[in-house]
């Protein structure tokens, strides 16, 4: 899936229906408030992103997504405004994959995204995350416990990438919201403790490497 964050609606459904025809999935979205309400339900392989956005503008979006665990590595391709040099190398500094200058040809489009999708699954490639007999595949997304591979939610699979990625770190409630629901969301602390629930359910006798500490939060570790 790939997001458009794209307030023209003509150039937005353009995108769209560009990227279904090259044959990818694609949504879009008309700011930063519709494109965060969706990044907290799906995350998609790639997002576009026009810097000019009403309200919040790309690059405030672009730097809460790289300072996010779960999307800082999403690859994100910038639209930027003919020659607006400065905004091209400030997108870059804060870790845009690409850009593409306004007015931008459709078929341009699709090759910058082909190229960075193929760049994002060389880096991707053999980045599996073990803590234990916990063992978390970030290129295919698969997780096994003790060999046995396990069927998680996305929050689930997320919040345990978290874990995994600072093995022995203790996460506040109010940080694993912040940070696998998104910094927008307003929910509960309790959704926190429901979806550890059923992590350590699923994960089976790996499940006790996720600690409690009481008064602050969650923690992975293994059991020796």
């Amino acid at each position: 899936m790939i997001f458009c964050v794209e307030d023209d609606q003509a150039i937005r459904d353009l995108m769209i229906y560009t990227l279904n025809s090259a044959g990818f999935a694609a949504s879009g979205f008309e700011d930063g408030t519709a494109f965060f309400a969706a990044l907290g339900k799906n995350k998609p392989e790639l997002i576009m992103l026009d810097i000019m956005l009403p309200g919040e503008d790309g690059i405030s979006i672009l730097k809460k997504l790289r300072s996010n665990t779960v999307t800082a590595d999403i690859p994100v391709i910038m639209a930027t405004a003919k020659g607006t040099e400065y905004d091209k190398v400030i997108g870059l500094d804060l870790g845009a994959d690409d850009y593409l200058a306004k007015p931008f040809g459709m078929m341009e489009m699709v090759a910058r995204v082909k190229a960075v999708l193929r760049r994002a699954i060389v880096n991707d490639q053999a980045i599996v995350l073990r803590v234990g007999k916990l063992e978390l595949n970030m290129s295919n997304h698969i997780v096994l416990a003790d060999g046995e591979r396990i069927e998680l939610t996305l929050k689930e699979y997320e919040m345990l990438r978290l874990f995994m990625k600072s093995p022995g770190k203790v996460f506040t409630r109010d940080q694993l919201l912040a940070q696998v629901w998104n910094s927008d969301y307003t929910g509960e602390t309790r959704t926190v403790d429901v979806h550890v629930g059923t992590l350590r359910t699923k994960l089976k006798e790996c499940g006790e490497y996720i600690e409690t500490v009481r008064g602050v939060g969650y923690r992975i570790e293994a059991k020796l």
